[in-house]
């Protein structure tokens, strides 16, 4: 029988309703892989195992609850009333919020319990935490969801909290080797996230399995999401100039995954991005700048100097721009959001990279976000899966894009494409 921390959430939810398994055990279990492994992998920043163990027993006592006795980190930009919250910069260190952030008491509502805090990078920007890929520690996980993708494909936790405003979730999802869940834009409450790019800020989850993330994500709303075996999903390679970016391994790796799926019985054909609505990638990154720099006004006038170089740069960006081309993208991305529903007239996910390939070596950048920019952009949602293995050993995922809304339909899609992938994946 596997440790109870290796058990996926679904696994771990059923053994403690069927009475095999108690949430103080399966909260030991991952207590104990973090002492192990944590001072290596550097993924959880605060945790305050007496105060897990309080919760686990007290799931265990309690009644029935669609999440009960389940522990889940939570990236350090997501307010928390028991645990101090830094946003991943030395201006907040020791920071103790007054309440826990709406996605946060959501969980708790439905029974599952914080086991502590996971890095980020600073003010889930580009800047990238300590956290290290627990596959081979000196290559980056990814960011700035570092610390949730690593804790996550390590053992440490069955779920986390992520975010993402350009590519924060789906990339270290890739790097790491676990799903990670960017739900159309506002499905999670926002309420309790420092705000960055208040238009494209998204919360997130990380889990190791599809299921997991369907299983955590709708049952925060107190819904279990059954999903169709019988599913032949319509899926399209979409083809972009952002593909010149993605390497070769990356490249045969999507073509690989959708020649099996259409063996599989799904319908796939291949789509040309719209060059009009590619133009907003650029547009992206400004519109980025210009909300990030209002976002940490207080910061700016008062503690810039704890600012490293590349947010320095970065909120400089916005500076030159004026409130009326801001709002011209705003309306260019309202637009936007509108025209890209034609692409899902006859399919039902996009096949698309969510990096160029597998995790770099080194812990100085955690990888280009340009693969997320424009969906994070569009609000559409988003999930990327393990597919394969690169050059050097290391996980790669694809995203697996729906349309706006379509969660549930992208979950069983999602399912459908993680089946696909196993035997390549599990080599």
């Amino acid at each position: 029988m596997k440790p109870a921390n290796q058990l996926t959430a679904l696994q771990a939810l059923s053994a403690i309703d069927n009475g095999t398994l108690t949430s103080e055990a399966l909260t030991r279990a991952c207590l104990d892989r973090i002492e192990e492994r944590n001072p290596d992998v550097l993924a959880f920043t605060t945790i305050d195992p007496a105060l897990a163990l309080q919760h686990a027993r007290a799931a265990d006592r309690a009644a029935a609850a669609p999440l009960r006795g389940l522990p889940f980190a939570v990236k350090d930009v997501i307010d928390t009333a028991q645990h101090t919250t830094a946003y991943g910069s030395p201006i907040y260190v020791g920071h103790r919020p007054v309440a826990d952030a709406a996605c946060v008491a959501s969980a708790r509502e439905r029974g599952a319990f914080v086991l502590g805090k996971v890095a980020t990078s600073e003010f889930a920007t580009q800047t990238p935490s300590t956290t290290r890929n627990p596959h081979r520690l000196e290559h980056t996980p990814g960011g700035s969801s570092s610390g949730s993708a690593a804790a996550v494909a390590d053992f440490m936790v069955p779920v986390a909290f992520g975010t993402q405003t350009t590519a924060s979730t789906v990339r270290p999802a890739s790097y790491c080797g676990v799903v990670g869940y960017k739900p159309t834009f506002g499905f999670f409450n926002a309420a309790g996230l420092k705000p960055l790019s208040p238009g494209q800020d998204t919360i997130s989850v990380l889990t190791r399995t599809v299921e997991d993330a369907a299983l955590f994500s709708f049952g925060l709303h107190g819904v279990r999401l059954t999903q169709s075996a019988a599913l032949r999903p319509r899926l399209a390679v979409c083809m972009s100039k952002q593909w010149e970016h993605a390497r070769p391994e990356m490249v045969e790796a999507i073509e690989q995954l959708a020649a099996q799926a259409r063996r599989d019985g799904a319908h796939v054909v291949r789509i040309q991005l719209p060059e009009d609505i590619e133009a907003l990638v650029e547009m992206q990154a400004r519109l980025f700048a210009f909300e990030a720099r209002q976002s940490l006004a207080h910061e700016r006038a008062h503690h810039s100097a704890h600012f490293s170089t590349r947010l320095q740069q970065r909120l400089a960006g916005g500076e030159g721009i004026t409130p009326q081309e801001y709002l011209d993208m705003r309306q260019r991305a309202a637009l936007a959001r509108q025209a890209v529903q034609a692409l899902f007239a006859d399919v039902d996910g996009l096949l698309y990279p969510p990096a160029e390939g597998e995790a770099d070596k080194g812990l100085k950048d955690s990888g280009s976000p340009r693969f997320g920019a424009l969906w994070s952009l569009l609000h559409l949602p988003c999930i990327s899966l393990p597919i394969a293995r690169g050059p050097q050993g290391l996980p790669m995922g694809t995203q697996v894009i729906g349309a706006y809304g379509d969660d549930e339909r992208l979950m069983a899609v999602a399912a459908f494409v993680s089946q696909a992938a196993r035997p390549r994946w599990e080599l």
